[in-house]
Protein backbone atom coordinates (compact mmCIF):
# COMPACT_ATOMS: atom_id res chain seq x y z
CA UNK A 1 0.00 0.00 0.00
CA UNK A 2 1.21 3.51 -1.05
CA UNK A 3 1.86 5.85 2.12
CA UNK A 4 -0.25 8.59 2.38
CA UNK A 5 1.36 11.84 3.40
CA UNK A 6 -0.86 13.61 7.03
CA UNK A 7 0.38 16.29 9.25
CA UNK A 8 1.18 15.62 12.73
CA UNK A 9 -2.07 17.50 12.78
CA UNK A 10 -4.13 15.86 10.68
CA UNK A 11 -2.83 12.25 12.10
CA UNK A 12 -4.13 13.42 15.57
CA UNK A 13 -7.60 13.92 14.06
CA UNK A 14 -7.99 10.79 12.60
CA UNK A 15 -6.72 9.08 16.39
CA UNK A 16 -9.26 11.07 18.00
CA UNK A 17 -11.57 9.91 15.35
CA UNK A 18 -10.75 6.37 15.90
CA UNK A 19 -10.67 6.45 19.72
CA UNK A 20 -14.46 7.62 19.60
CA UNK A 21 -15.89 5.16 16.89
CA UNK A 22 -13.91 2.37 19.33
CA UNK A 23 -15.21 3.77 23.07
CA UNK A 24 -18.20 5.65 21.85
CA UNK A 25 -19.77 5.25 19.10
CA UNK A 26 -19.26 1.21 18.68
CA UNK A 27 -20.36 0.44 22.40
CA UNK A 28 -23.21 2.69 22.05
CA UNK A 29 -24.47 1.06 18.97
CA UNK A 30 -24.06 -2.76 20.53
CA UNK A 31 -26.31 -1.67 23.54
CA UNK A 32 -28.75 -0.34 20.47
CA UNK A 33 -28.52 -3.70 19.22
CA UNK A 34 -29.00 -5.21 22.50
CA UNK A 35 -31.99 -2.97 22.92
CA UNK A 36 -33.80 -3.82 19.89
CA UNK A 37 -33.37 -7.29 20.19
CA UNK A 38 -34.92 -7.29 23.66
CA UNK A 39 -38.16 -6.07 21.91
CA UNK A 40 -38.67 -9.57 19.93
CA UNK A 41 -39.51 -10.83 16.51
CA UNK A 42 -36.16 -8.96 14.76
CA UNK A 43 -38.43 -9.17 11.20
CA UNK A 44 -39.99 -6.49 11.98
CA UNK A 45 -37.62 -4.61 13.85
CA UNK A 46 -37.31 -1.02 12.62
CA UNK A 47 -34.93 -0.26 15.47
CA UNK A 48 -32.70 -3.27 14.81
CA UNK A 49 -32.12 -2.89 11.14
CA UNK A 50 -30.95 1.16 12.14
CA UNK A 51 -28.89 -0.34 14.70
CA UNK A 52 -27.48 -3.02 12.70
CA UNK A 53 -26.82 -0.34 9.24
CA UNK A 54 -25.37 2.05 11.72
CA UNK A 55 -22.82 -1.06 13.14
CA UNK A 56 -21.75 -1.50 9.73
CA UNK A 57 -20.62 1.94 9.51
CA UNK A 58 -18.99 2.00 12.61
CA UNK A 59 -16.91 -0.77 11.41
CA UNK A 60 -16.39 -0.03 8.34
CA UNK A 61 -15.49 3.53 9.31
CA UNK A 62 -12.81 1.77 11.81
CA UNK A 63 -11.00 -0.46 9.39
CA UNK A 64 -11.35 2.23 6.86
CA UNK A 65 -9.56 5.20 9.80
CA UNK A 66 -6.91 2.09 10.75
CA UNK A 67 -5.73 1.60 7.05
CA UNK A 68 -5.08 4.99 6.58
CA UNK A 69 -2.87 5.51 10.15
CA UNK A 70 -1.20 2.43 9.66
CA UNK A 71 -0.17 3.82 5.79
CA UNK A 72 0.42 7.39 6.77
CA UNK A 73 3.70 9.10 6.82
CA UNK A 74 3.53 11.79 9.27
CA UNK A 75 5.01 15.13 7.95
CA UNK A 76 5.28 18.04 10.55
CA UNK A 77 5.66 21.30 8.42
CA UNK A 78 7.87 23.30 11.44
CA UNK A 79 10.55 20.62 10.66
CA UNK A 80 11.02 21.23 7.17
CA UNK A 81 13.53 22.98 5.46
CA UNK A 82 12.45 23.34 1.45
CA UNK A 83 14.58 26.10 0.77
CA UNK A 84 11.71 28.44 -0.01
CA UNK A 85 10.09 25.68 -2.01
CA UNK A 86 6.39 24.87 -1.70
CA UNK A 87 6.07 21.29 -0.93
CA UNK A 88 3.38 19.11 1.45
CA UNK A 89 2.91 21.08 4.66
CA UNK A 90 3.88 24.60 3.37
CA UNK A 91 1.47 27.61 4.28
CA UNK A 92 1.54 29.98 0.92
CA UNK A 93 0.02 33.27 0.67
CA UNK A 94 -0.96 33.99 -2.11
CA UNK A 95 -1.97 37.02 -4.60
CA UNK A 96 -4.47 37.13 -7.39
CA UNK A 97 -2.68 38.89 -9.65
CA UNK A 98 -6.01 40.67 -10.96
CA UNK A 99 -8.03 41.61 -8.36
CA UNK A 100 -4.93 41.90 -6.04
CA UNK A 101 -6.87 39.72 -3.26
CA UNK A 102 -4.31 37.61 -0.65
CA UNK A 103 -4.98 34.23 0.14
CA UNK A 104 -3.44 32.06 2.46
CA UNK A 105 -3.44 27.89 2.06
CA UNK A 106 -1.72 25.35 3.46
CA UNK A 107 -1.00 21.92 1.45
CA UNK A 108 -2.61 19.02 3.80
CA UNK A 109 -3.61 15.34 3.02
CA UNK A 110 -6.92 14.55 1.78
CA UNK A 111 -8.15 14.01 4.91
CA UNK A 112 -7.46 17.21 6.51
CA UNK A 113 -8.79 19.38 3.93
CA UNK A 114 -11.01 22.37 4.63
CA UNK A 115 -11.18 25.11 2.40
CA UNK A 116 -12.94 26.98 4.65
CA UNK A 117 -9.86 27.13 7.22
CA UNK A 118 -7.43 27.14 4.24
CA UNK A 119 -6.11 23.67 3.96
CA UNK A 120 -6.30 22.54 0.66
CA UNK A 121 -6.09 18.45 -0.52
CA UNK A 122 -2.35 18.05 -1.96
CA UNK A 123 -4.37 16.56 -5.33
CA UNK A 124 -6.07 19.75 -5.72
CA UNK A 125 -5.79 21.87 -8.44
CA UNK A 126 -3.89 24.92 -7.13
CA UNK A 127 -1.72 22.73 -4.71
CA UNK A 128 -0.60 20.85 -7.74
CA UNK A 129 0.34 24.17 -9.14
CA UNK A 130 2.18 25.51 -6.74
CA UNK A 131 4.18 22.63 -5.57
CA UNK A 132 7.82 22.84 -6.58
CA UNK A 133 7.33 27.11 -7.13
CA UNK A 134 9.24 29.43 -5.27
CA UNK A 135 8.43 32.94 -3.20
CA UNK A 136 8.06 35.58 -6.35
CA UNK A 137 6.80 32.97 -8.48
CA UNK A 138 3.70 33.30 -10.66
CA UNK A 139 1.18 30.26 -10.95
CA UNK A 140 -1.81 29.37 -12.95
CA UNK A 141 -4.65 27.61 -11.83
CA UNK A 142 -7.39 25.99 -13.46
CA UNK A 143 -10.59 26.62 -10.76
CA UNK A 144 -13.86 25.84 -11.45
CA UNK A 145 -14.33 29.96 -12.64
CA UNK A 146 -11.64 29.89 -15.10
CA UNK A 147 -8.13 30.42 -14.92
CA UNK A 148 -6.64 32.26 -12.23
CA UNK A 149 -3.06 34.25 -11.89
CA UNK A 150 -1.52 33.91 -8.58
CA UNK A 151 1.95 35.42 -6.98
CA UNK A 152 3.55 33.66 -4.59
CA UNK A 153 4.11 36.52 -1.75
CA UNK A 154 5.46 33.72 0.93
CA UNK A 155 6.31 30.36 1.46
CA UNK A 156 6.68 29.10 5.29
CA UNK A 157 6.50 26.18 7.11
CA UNK A 158 4.93 26.13 9.97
Amino acid sequence: MATIPITKRGSEKLKAELHKLKTVDRPWVINAIAEARAQGDLSENAEYEVAKDRQGFIEGRIQEVEGKLSACQIIDPASLDAEGKVVFGSTVELEDEDTSKRVTYQIVGEDEADLKLGLVNIGSPIARALIGKEEGDSVEVQAPGGLKHFEIISVRYV
